[in-house]
């Protein structure tokens, strides 16, 4: 994957290019000819700049991830209490699904590229660690009893979200309800 700061104009749009078409359309469906094609660049240009559509995929899950980060970040920050910035990422994820309504796109890619080794997928089973690191992190910080556990079931139901956003229901508000609900309960086993 190229580092950031050395891509070109033109790869910067090979990737938004490649974002839009791979998450509209899927990754393996898509080819380097489209993607050149809407970028405005050959393959030549586009190879060149990631070696690989392995790479270019990778370099598109990576710029995804360091938006939902931010955004993540950002929801926590607004945060007065410790407890509510335990839940922040429901409240990032209801910002961040108005525009994506296409579920998850490290879900996405973790099922259609399942080798653990092509480098998109170490993007995506990273992307889901470092939330889970995260929800334990605000949990331990919040003073919740065994941050572990809770961190594993505020992930579950995050990513239940992410899996069922495709359909006309809205799991987000029930899931950000039970996740408060856990936090919560978390808490009185604290004190108790």
């Amino acid at each position: 994957m190229p580092d950031p700061r050395s891509i070109t104009p033109a790869g910067r749009r090979i990737v938004a290019a490649a974002e839009d078409l791979f998450y509209s359309r899927g990754i393996t469906a898509v080819g380097v000819d489209l993607i050149a094609e809407h970028a405005g660049t050959t393959k030549r240009t586009l190879y060149n700049q990631f070696g690989s559509k392995d790479r270019l995929v990778a370099s598109y899950l990576a710029e995804r991830d360091q938006r939902w980060r931010s955004l993540v970040r950002a929801a926590i920050d607004a945060c007065d209490d410790p407890a509510e910035a335990v839940t922040a990422p429901f409240e990032a994820l209801r910002t961040w699904s108005a525009t994506n309504t296409r579920g998850c796109a490290f879900i996405n890619a973790l099922a259609e590229l399942p080798d653990p080794s092509h480098p998109a997928y170490r993007i995506a089973e990273h992307q889901k660690l470092w939330l889970l690191n995260l929800f334990e992190q605000l949990a331990a910080a919040a003073h919740r009893s065994d941050p572990a556990t809770l961190a594993t079931r505020l992930l579950i139901l995050h990513e239940g979200v992410l899996a069922t956003q495709p359909l006309p229901r809205d799991t987000l508000s029930t899931s950000t309800e039970l996740a408060r609900a856990l936090v919560g309960l978390s808490r009185e086993a604290a004190d108790g």
